[in-house]
């Protein structure tokens, strides 16, 4: 064995358990596994989990606030129309290292695979040949996805379709669409039949931008979940976002879940930015903006977490953190029971890899040794402390590592306290 890791916790809530490594994968999972002279880890009780997925991110936009301005409304339209004031003056190279940037912050937090979508209906493909670059960079270390990704609107933007098939035969992975953003509802799910006929011919997945809106009457998940039954795209499709959502009323919901269950559609929910981006036209009481995660999880259907934006033209915070985005998931959703907790942190976790079809990962003998030590006990407590990747190790080797969150306490008419676990 090339590394064995000593008295971990594992997210299924088995303790004291070892984990060997060897040529990058996980040889052997059990307590007191009888292996000696390989490296030692002690994981003094702490969490060891697979790595962190983000299923919904725009790496093309990332690190670019302020340019050319802030977003003062803070509405989602505003922040497409400052990316399209931004778009010609965007460099390959500008653009390149702040993907990279981003990435290095992701590797630190244990963020080690990512889909990113990336603007096509820029005629050069800048921005798709960026980020291809960034993928070939960043392949020892992070699995990236890139989704073709027509942020003006496929029918909208005379190019789009045709810079969206020059994409995919650059490399891009999956298909994307922003139905709710074309010129009528009709236009709309026009959008989304073309798009999933193109995907189906390809073989590819695909993930839409779908009724990241306020209005009720949005429901182009309908339209989408019609043609993935129609096609045959069981699982290959994720619906992002699915804000319109949380104004429907109830009876129209309760048709629309099995529909998308029946059709293997999954669902990626974005915290941060939608509880930021929707109910602006709101005064009060003020809509919370996020999709109907628990009752989506409780109808079968798979729900990841994305980050979305990390300062860009449509948020202006973030530092790749999925621990975050878990918590404030837990927190708008209101799913405080343990299950409830449980599943946000599967919501970045598990699901997405699932969702992103992502192979070799868990921590099952024969998976990568793709893993992130947490200073934490359980992935509850992991939410609740947006607890320190004490390491983070890709195919058997470490690639951060971090101390615990100790403090040093003296409080006068106290003795001091070395080693002081925050929150533990």
């Amino acid at each position: 064995m090339d590394v064995v890791i000593r008295n971990a916790s594992l997210p299924d809530g088995r303790q004291g358990i070892d984990l060997a490594i060897e040529d990058g994968r996980i040889a052997a999972v059990g307590a007191a596994l009888p292996l000696h002279g390989a490296q030692e880890i002690d994981a003094a009780g702490d969490l060891i989990t697979p790595p962190f997925v983000d299923a919904h991110f725009h790496m093309d936009a990332t690190l670019s606030y302020g340019l050319p301005r802030v977003n003062q409304s803070g509405t989602l339209l505003e922040g497409i129309a400052l990316w399209g004031e931004l778009k010609p003056e965007l460099s390959q190279q500008a653009l390149i290292e702040r993907a990279l940037q981003y990435c290095d912050w992701a590797v630190a937090r244990g963020l080690l695979a990512i889909r990113s979508h990336v603007d096509i209906c820029d005629d050069r493909l800048l921005a798709v040949e960026a980020l291809l670059e960034v993928r070939r960079q960043v392949a020892p270390y992070i699995d990236l996805q890139l989704v073709a990704f027509p942020q003006d609107g496929l029918l909208r933007s005379p190019s789009a379709l045709a810079n969206l098939k020059r994409a995919v035969a650059m490399g891009v992975d999956v298909v994307g669409g922003i139905p709710h953003f074309e010129r009528t509802m009709a236009e709309g799910a026009e959008s989304v039949r073309i798009l999933c006929e193109f995907a189906a011919g390809k073989g590819l997945r695909v993930d839409m931008h779908c009724d990241e809106s306020d209005d009720p009457l949005s429901r182009h998940i309908e339209t989408l979940a019609s043609e993935s039954n129609r096609l045959g795209l069981h699982g290959r499709v994720a619906a992002s976002h699915l804000t319109s959502m949380h104004s429907m009323d109830n009876y129209y919901v309760s048709k629309l879940l099995p529909l998308i269950r029946e059709a293997g559609v999954a669902a990626i929910a974005n915290p941060l930015i939608n509880i930021t981006l929707q109910g602006r036209h709101d005064s009060y009481p003020k809509r919370r903006g996020m999709t109907r995660v628990p009752e989506m999880l409780a109808a079968g259907i798979d729900v990841a977490f994305g980050h979305d934006c990390v300062m860009d033209p449509w948020y202006s915070l973030g530092s790749a953190d999925m621990l975050e985005v878990a918590q404030m998931g837990l927190h708008v959703a209101q799913m405080t029971s343990q299950q409830g907790m449980r599943a946000c942190f599967a919501a970045v976790t598990e699901t997405p890899a699932r969702i992103l079809g992502l192979s070799g990962y868990g921590l099952e003998v024969g998976c990568h040794a793709d893993l992130v030590l947490l200073d934490a006990a359980d992935p509850v407590e992991a939410i609740r402390l947006r607890a320190a990747r004490r390491m983070v190790m890709r195919r058997g080797q470490v690639l951060s590592e971090a101390p615990r969150a100790d403090v040093r306490l003296a409080l006068p008419g106290r003795p001091e306290r070395v080693n002081f676990r925050l929150g533990r």
